[in-house]
C-alpha cells in the first residue's frame, strides 16, 4: 500500500474520470488503473463501481470510507512535511483558507502577520459559503475557515474568536442626514435601500433584525457585492447596510457617511475554524498563532480602531513594533461599540 495509490484514488474522485485523473497525476491511464486495482486487492474490497471505458460510475460504500481515509492520510503526510520544514525555519507551501466575502477587507491584516513569520508560504483565499467551508475542512482541501460563530454550521471544530462585526448604515452625505450620527432600524427600513441578495448569510441576518423590529423593507437594488452597494450610495443616492470595517478598509467613498444602527445594536462574532483533532496542521497553526498574537495586542477590533484614528499604514509599516490602542479607547463614528 503506497501513498501514490491513495493519490490516484482521490484524483479519480475529484476528476470523475480515470483519464483526466491520470493526467492530473502525470501517469498513464493503465498505470493509474493498475495502482488502484492493487489497492483494492490489498484492502480486499472493490472501491469503484465499474462501468465502460474510463467512465466514473461512483464509489462503493466501502470505497467511500477508503476515500475518506485516503484524504486523511494524504493530508497528514503533507502536514508532516510542513512541520519538519517549520522546525527548520523553512515552512513553505500553500495556506488554504475559506472565508465569507464580507471579511475580505480585514484578511490582509491577519495574513500579513503570517507572511512576516513565514515569507515562503503562499496564501490561497477562497470566498465561499459555509457549506463549501464545511466540505473543505472535511476533505482537507482547506486548512482553516473564517466565518460567523453563531451560524457557522461547520460541525465540531476548534474555534478562536477574531473580532466582532458590527453593522452601520451607509447614507449620502447630504442635508437629510446632516448632524446625525446614528439611526434606528425602523427608520432605516423606510429609506431606499440597496441590499445583499436574500440567499447570502449577511442579508439573512439583516432581515432577521428587521423582522424583530417588525419592519421588512423592499430593496431597490440587490447584489452579491458590498462594494457595489457602496457605489449605489455614492452615485445613486440609495442607502445600504454594511459591516463597519468597510468604512475603514477600503474606506468611505466621497459623498457618503456612516450612521450607527441602534435599537437594536446588532453584531456577530467572527471566528477562525480549523479541523478538530490532536494534531494541528502547520498551516492552520500559523493562522492560530497570528490570531493569538493579535489578541494579545488588543485584538482586531482595536487594530481597526487604530487604523480609523490614524489612517492606513504605509507599505513598509512594521506591525511587530506598532503599538496598538487599548480596546477600550473611544472609536470613531464608523466603529460600533
Amino acid at each position: 500500500m503506497f501513498l501514490r495509490q491513495f493519490k490516484y484514488l482521490i484524483a479519480v474522485v475529484e476528476e470523475g474520470h480515470f483519464g483526466r485523473a491520470a493526467q492530473k497525476c502525470n501517469v498513464t491511464q493503465p498505470s493509474l488503473s493498475c495502482g488502484i486495482k492493487q489497492l483494492e486487492l490489498e484492502i480486499g474490497v472493490p472501491i469503484f463501481l465499474r462501468g465502460r471505458g474510463q467512465r466514473f460510475c461512483g464509489l462503493t460504500p466501502e470505497g467511500d470510507r477508503v476515500a475518506k481515509w485516503a484524504r486523511n492520510i494524504i493530508a497528514n503526510c503533507e502536514a508532516m512535511r510542513d512541520e519538519v520544514a517549520a522546525m527548520q525555519k523553512n515552512l513553505h507551501g500553500r495556506l488554504r483558507m475559506g472565508a465569507m466575502p464580507s471579511m475580505s477587507p480585514v484578511l490582509p491584516l491577519l495574513l500579513q502577520m503570517v507572511r512576516e513569520q513565514h515569507p515562503n508560504v503562499a496564501m490561497d483565499v477562497q470566498f465561499i459559503g459555509n457549506d463549501a467551508m464545511k466540505s473543505g475542512l472535511n476533505n482537507f482541501s482547506l486548512d482553516a475557515a473564517l466565518t460567523y460563530a453563531d451560524r457557522a454550521e461547520l460541525g465540531r471544530r476548534n474555534t478562536l474568536k477574531i473580532y466582532t462585526e458590527n453593522l452601520v448604515l451607509l447614507v449620502p452625505d447630504n442635508e437629510e442626514f446632516e448632524g446625525r450620527t446614528e439611526i434606528t432600524w425602523k427608520e432605516a427600513a423606510d429609506l431606499p435601500l440597496a441590499m445583499l441578495r436574500s440567499g447570502i448569510h449577511e442579508r439573512q441576518f439583516v432581515d432577521q433584525v428587521f423582522e424583530d423590529v417588525e419592519r421588512m423593507p423592499c430593496p431597490k437594488v440587490e447584489s452579491e457585492s458590498i462594494l457595489h452597494l457602496m457605489f449605489q450610495v455614492q452615485f445613486a443616492g440609495l442607502c445600504t447596510i454594511i459591516p463597519s470595517h468597510f468604512t475603514i478598509m477600503p474606506g468611505l467613498h466621497k459623498g457618503t457617511k456612516a450612521l450607527r444602527l441602534v435599537d437594536p445594536v446588532a453584531s456577530q462574532d467572527v471566528c477562525l475554524f480549523w479541523a478538530e483533532g490532536e494534531i494541528m496542521t502547520p498551516m492552520a497553526a500559523t493562522l492560530v498563532a497570528a490570531v493569538k498574537k493579535l489578541n494579545k495586542l488588543g485584538g482586531l477590533d482595536a487594530r481597526l480602531a487604530e487604523l480609523a484614528a490614524t489612517g492606513l499604514p504605509t507599505a513598509h509599516a512594521d506591525t511587530n513594533t506598532r503599538k496598538l490602542q487599548p480596546a477600550g479607547r473611544a472609536p470613531v463614528l464608523a466603529m460600533v461599540s
